[in-house]
């Protein structure tokens, strides 16, 4: 059974392994060239240093498998109960529900923490795990920026899709 945890600093290795995987391979991501380890270390302090979670999934073998996280939508202080939320899997982890799970902990993580709302930015219009991911969760479909960016010799368009979480905007939220 795989376990959803918070990430530590003996996860990095796998973490920077997995980013890597997608930042050569595929358009989920719209970064050219995988960041090192020390550059996902610093990263993660950002997120965790904020307050918000970085989490990890790991295999029945203690193997990270994957991880998500949530960070600032805009640096501004008037986001700060908004986030974007980040996933990513490694590649022999598709298509066993383990996203879903992973997704389904970071938005219940961020909802404790006082979150209201979560965007995602997806890149590739074409990014069907991502996309149904979101939506199975509860993400709405809010647009499309066609053509924004360049990689792998293609255009690539980004979907944005929403999903409020707690009381939304129906309350203010309270402060820390």
């Amino acid at each position: 059974m795989p376990t959803i945890r918070p990430s530590h600093d003996g996860d990095l290795p796998a973490i920077a392994r997995i980013y890597g995987h997608h930042v050569l391979h595929g358009t989920g991501t719209f970064e050219t060239t995988p960041p090192t380890e020390a550059e996902m270390a610093t990263r993660r302090a950002d997120v965790l240093g904020k307050g918000l979670p970085w989490l990890v999934v790991e295999g029945d073998d203690g193997q990270v498998l994957g991880f998500a996280y949530g960070n600032w939508f805009k640096p501004r202080p008037a986001y700060r109960f908004s986030v974007e939320d980040s996933i990513y899997l490694a590649p022999e982890a598709a298509g066993q529900g383990l996203g879903r799970a992973l997704l389904a902990e970071l938005l219940a993580a961020l909802e404790r923490g006082g979150i209201r709302k979560v965007m995602a930015v997806i890149g590739d219009s074409a990014n069907a795990g991502s996309i149904g991911v979101h939506r199975a969760l509860g993400f709405e479909h809010v647009g499309t920026v066609k053509s924004c960016g360049w990689k792998f010799n293609r255009w690539l368009d980004i979907v944005l899709m929403e999903k409020t979480l707690g009381a939304g905007d129906r309350t203010p939220p309270q402060e820390a």
